[in-house]
């Protein structure tokens, strides 16, 4: 993300946003049709160049899916499909040799009202690939700005289809230009009561912005939520997650280490023995002691 972050407000955009978008709709973008997100998935690819600047947000769908949202502000189609050609390109490369499976993929260009007319295939032969547009000039920032101003201030809640516009309310229509958006956005944003949603909101505008960001004033952002109550209990739990992750891990080495000491003994001592030797219950014994005689 833009004026970079640290390593724990990192995770915790990414936990945000996960926490988001999960089980919601994609009709806001006007993507009628397709499945629900059911999981944000990290983006981290190999051969991704430290120049290269693009959103942090992959999401898994219902259906097994994976969709690339990515944001725009130029008509280079043409430039901007070799680009997606290349990340399509990097996720099915990787999920094939952990998976070994093809995922499907579906990409969505989410353009600011910057561009009003979008080409969604480039064509090369046998090769093709193509996207879906949404067009960000149809909508009015501004309006939208409004109506959830007044909701906010009023202390109602968000419909989902009222946050996930407000997140994208800086890259649409507007008679103010995109930073002074952004800063509007952002600072009605602090103003919502409940604070898990608030950083919710923040998280998914700062995604949706990253391109187009002023990164001083990220960087004041990404200072501003360090300081949130909520910030300070996602910490918490974050590395209560991570400890708990590095306990299993290091059980689960203990036990493949057991295991092969296991399958060594087998040769010379008797199944009882070999599992007081190890720590394996017998039953685990057993099954190598099959295992190995097949």
């Amino acid at each position: 993300m833009a004026g970079g972050i640290s390593y724990h407000a990192k995770d915790i955009l990414f936990k945000s946003l996960s926490e988001l978008y999960q089980n919601q709709a994609l009709d806001v973008y006007g993507l009628h049709g397709l499945p629900r997100i059911k999981a944000l998935l990290p983006n981290e690819f190999p051969a991704v160049r430290a120049d290269e600047k693009r959103s942090d947000t992959l999401f898994l769908l219902e259906d097994a899916s994976i969709l690339l949202p990515e944001y725009e502000s130029n008509q280079r189609f043409i430039d901007n499909h070799l680009k997606y050609l290349d990340y399509a390109y990097r996720i099915l490369h990787t999920y094939y040799k952990q998976e070994k499976q093809i995922k499907p993929i579906r990409i969505v260009v989410i353009y600011t009202s910057d561009v009003t007319s979008a080409h969604e295939q480039l064509h090369a032969g046998d090769v093709l690939i193509s996207s879906k547009a949404v067009l960000l000039c149809e909508y009015n920032g501004d309006a939208i700005f409004h109506t959830i101003e007044e909701k906010i201030r009023h202390n109602e809640p968000l419909t989902a289809e009222e946050t996930m516009k407000f997140i994208l309310v800086p890259l649409m229509h507007s008679r103010f230009d995109r930073q002074t958006m952004i800063e509007k956005t952002i600072e009605l944003a602090k103003e919502i009561h409940d604070e898990s949603t608030q950083l919710h909101v923040i998280a998914g505008i700062l995604t949706a912005t990253d391109k187009f960001i002023d990164e001083q004033y990220a960087k004041k952002v990404k200072e501003w939520i360090k300081m949130t109550k909520v910030m300070r209990l996602l910490v918490e739990e974050l590395e209560q997650e991570k400890e708990a992750a590095v306990k299993e891990a290091v059980k689960e080495a203990e036990k493949q280490k057991a295991v092969e000491i296991a399958k060594n003994f087998l040769d010379v001592l008797p199944i009882h023995e070999v599992a007081k030797r190890t720590g394996l219950t017998v039953a685990e014994v057993a099954d190598l002691a099959k295992e190995k005689s097949n």
